[in-house]
């Protein structure tokens, strides 16, 4: 019984350090960790939205922050890897196809904002923009 126990406690510990930024970055394989990094995004940004309904602008604020870096920490671990989008890009397109969609995501939540807090969402929403056309750049376009 105490041995289940422990088991299940370790596993809760797992569970949660894989749930946050922090143990998102602690996995090893970049490319594993930059899928993992946009599935925590995208739960982000329904916090966001769960927050702002429930009137708590703080936790907004901090969910749409969490969504700008766990996006960041996708592109830098796809650039770490070191490959060339052009002649792999399975990771970078998905990473292109999943932040589009993020960002239609952004821009719905955006009309559900008050005018004064809109924003919140346009900075996060430009950011992620701007690395959207970063990758869709490395995919399409020859290093010279």
């Amino acid at each position: 019984m105490i041995r289940q126990m422990a088991a299940i406690a370790a596993a809760l510990t797992i569970l949660c350090q894989a749930n946050d930024l922090e143990g998102i970055k602690a996995e090893p394989n970049l490319e594993k960790r930059s899928d993992r990094a946009l599935e925590y995004a995208n739960r982000a940004i329904s916090e966001a939205r769960q927050a702002y309904v429930a009137g708590d602008l703080n936790k907004t604020r901090q969910a749409l922050d969490e969504v700008r870096a766990a996006v960041e920490l996708s592109y830098d671990s796809l650039e770490a890897t070191g490959k060339n989008p052009r002649r792999s890009p399975k990771h970078f397109k998905r990473a292109e196809v999943d932040i589009r969609q993020m960002l239609r995501r952004l821009r719905g939540i955006e009309d559900e904002f008050s005018v004064d807090d809109r924003g919140l969402v346009q900075n996060v929403e430009q950011r992620l923009q701007e690395i959207h056309d970063e990758l869709l750049s490395s995919i399409m376009t020859k290093k010279k």
